[in-house]
C-alpha cells in the first residue's frame, strides 16, 4: 500500500466548512473554523493542552467525545479531520443502520489503500447496537479509520467495552455563560457568517440572559440570537422581545439518563446531609425537567423509610400522604406536597440503624442455614407437640414483673447475645436506645443467672 501522505488543506472555507450560506443556520454557519475559535472548552483544549497539542501536530486518535448537546463534539471531529488533513465522514446513529456503517467503512477503505485517512464520525453512537459497534473494531485497528464517537450518555453504560478499549474518552463540559456570551459577540460583529451586516443591537444584559438561557449549550444560544434578530424592530433588541424569545426554555434533563440519575442522588444525599434548601432545589431540578412526580414520591418515600427511620416515624407517614394528595390533587398543586415532605425529610433527625440492622440480618439469614426455633418458642396446637416439648418452658410476659420475661432467650442457640439494632441518639430512637441499653443489661444479667 503506498504510504500514508498529507495533503495540504488551506485554512479558509472549504468542503469541510462551506461559504456562508443564508439557508444555513446562524450556529452551523458560525461554526468554529479552527481550536482558537472553540468556546468554553479550555480544559480540554486550551493552549498546552495535551490534545490540542497532538491536534496541532496532526496525530490524531480514535476517541468517545462525551458530553451534553451544542458542547461542540461535532465541530472537534471536523477540526481533527482538518489539521490531520484527512477526509472527513460522518453518520448519525438515529439514522443509519448496518449498511450504511459497512458502505462508510468501505469508502474508508478505498481512501485508505489511495494512502488518505478517514475521520468517521459517529453521531450519537450510544444509539448502535453491539454487532453495529463490533463492525468498526477492526477498521479502527488496522488504522483504515479515526473513529470519532460523539454521545450525550455515559460510555461506561452504553457503549461495548472493546470500542472502549481501542478509543480514548475525552470529557466535554457544558460551555460556561461567559463563554457563549463570547460566541454570540462573535456572530453580531461577523459580517460574512454572521449577523454583522445586519448592524442588530444587543445590550450586555441581553446577551448575558440569552447565554444563561441556554444552559451550557451554545448552538441554542445562537439559534435564541438568530430568531430574536428575526422578530428585533428596528435592529434593536427590546426587553420584551428577548423575552418572547426565551419564553419556552427548558434546563437540561434527561429521563433515564445520565443528569437523571445524578440529580436523583443530589437529591437523596442533601436529603441525608440535612440541606433543606439544596434538596428543595433539586426536587424542582426534577419536577422541572419533566420527571414523574410518582418516581419522586416513591424515592421520597424511599428515603423516609431508609434515612430517618425510627428517629422519626412521623417522616414515612407524610411521605405517604404526601403520594396520597398527589393523586388526589394531580400537577402542579401536588407537587407542593412533595415539596414540604422533602424540606421535612432534610430537617428531620437521621437513622439509618434500622435499615443497616435488616441488612445485617438479611446476611446472617443468608449465612447461617436454617436454625431450628427454641423449643419453647414453638407454636403447640397438637398433643404430640405438646408431648414433643413445644412451648415447655414458655414464659408469657405480661404476666412477669416487668412485663419482660427477661431470662428468656428468643434467637436461635447459634445466635443467642447477638445484637443487630443499634439506635442512634437522634430523635425518638434516643429513647429507645436508653430503653434498650437498660433492658439488654437487665437480659445478659438474668440469663447468666439463669445459666449458672
Amino acid at each position: 500500500m503506498a504510504a500514508m501522505t498529507r495533503r495540504k488543506i488551506p485554512f479558509a472555507p472549504s468542503g469541510l466548512f462551506p461559504e456562508s450560506d443564508e439557508l444555513k443556520p446562524l450556529a452551523e454557519r458560525m461554526r468554529p473554523r479552527s481550536l482558537d475559535e472553540v468556546v468554553g472548552q479550555q480544559r480540554l483544549l486550551g493552549p498546552g493542552t495535551p490534545l490540542r497539542r497532538a491536534i496541532e501536530a496532526g496525530r490524531v486518535h480514535s476517541m468517545i467525545l462525551w458530553g451534553p448537546p451544542g458542547c461542540g463534539k461535532t465541530t472537534l471531529a471536523l477540526l481533527l479531520a482538518r489539521y490531520a488533513d484527512a477526509e472527513f465522514r460522518a453518520i448519525s446513529a438515529v439514522l443509519s443502520g448496518l449498511p450504511d456503517v459497512r458502505a462508510a467503512l468501505a469508502e474508508a477503505e478505498a481512501r485508505y489503500a489511495q494512502g488518505v485517512r478517514t475521520v468517521l464520525f459517529v453521531d450519537e453512537v450510544h444509539r448502535f447496537n453491539k454487532v453495529q459497534q463490533d463492525a468498526f473494531l477492526p477498521h479502527i485497528e488496522r488504522g483504515v479509520i479515526v473513529f470519532v464517537g460523539a454521545t450525550t450518555e455515559n460510555p461506561s453504560f452504553e457503549l461495548n467495552s472493546a470500542l472502549l478499549s481501542r478509543c480514548r474518552v475525552h470529557v466535554m463540559d457544558a460551555v460556561p455563560a461567559d463563554a457563549i456570551e463570547d460566541a454570540l459577540r462573535r456572530a453580531l460583529d461577523d459580517a460574512d457568517r454572521g449577523l454583522g451586516a445586519l448592524g442588530l443591537r444587543v445590550d450586555g444584559d441581553a446577551l448575558a440572559t440569552m447565554a444563561a438561557a441556554a444552559d451550557g449549550d451554545v448552538r441554542r444560544a445562537l439559534t435564541f440570537l438568530e430568531i430574536a434578530a428575526e422578530l428585533a424592530d428596528g435592529g434593536v433588541l427590546d426587553r420584551a422581545t428577548l423575552e418572547q424569545v426565551l419564553a419556552d426554555r427548558t434546563r437540561r434533563f434527561d429521563k433515564g439518563g445520565e443528569q437523571f440519575y445524578d440529580q436523583i442522588s443530589a437529591l437523596h444525599k442533601s436529603v441525608r446531609s440535612s440541606d433543606p434548601d439544596a434538596a428543595l432545589y433539586w426536587l424542582v431540578r426534577m419536577l422541572d425537567g419533566g420527571c414523574d412526580p410518582r418516581y419522586l414520591a416513591r424515592r421520597l418515600l424511599r428515603m423516609a423509610v431508609e434515612d430517618i427511620g425510627l428517629a422519626d416515624p412521623r417522616a414515612w407517614q407524610m411521605a405517604l400522604d404526601a403520594w396520597g394528595t398527589y393523586e388526589r390533587l394531580g400537577s402542579p398543586e401536588g407537587e407542593l406536597g412533595f415539596a414540604e415532605v422533602a424540606l421535612y425529610l432534610a430537617v428531620a433527625p437521621k437513622s439509618n440503624a434500622a435499615y443497616a440492622a435488616f441488612n445485617q440480618v438479611r446476611r446472617v439469614v443468608g449465612d447461617s442455614g436454617t436454625l431450628e426455633v427454641p423449643m419453647h418458642l414453638r407454636n403447640a396446637p397438637t398433643k404430640l407437640m405438646k408431648g414433643l416439648g413445644y412451648g415447655k418452658g414458655y414464659q408469657y410476659d405480661h404476666d412477669v414483673e416487668g412485663g419482660v420475661a427477661l431470662d428468656q432467650q428468643c434467637l436461635p442457640d447459634a445466635l443467642a447475645g447477638r445484637v443487630f439494632y443499634a439506635p442512634t441518639e437522634r430523635g425518638l430512637e434516643g429513647r429507645f436506645r436508653e430503653k434498650l441499653e437498660s433492658l439488654r443489661e437487665a437480659r445478659r444479667a438474668a440469663q447468666g443467672k439463669a445459666s449458672s
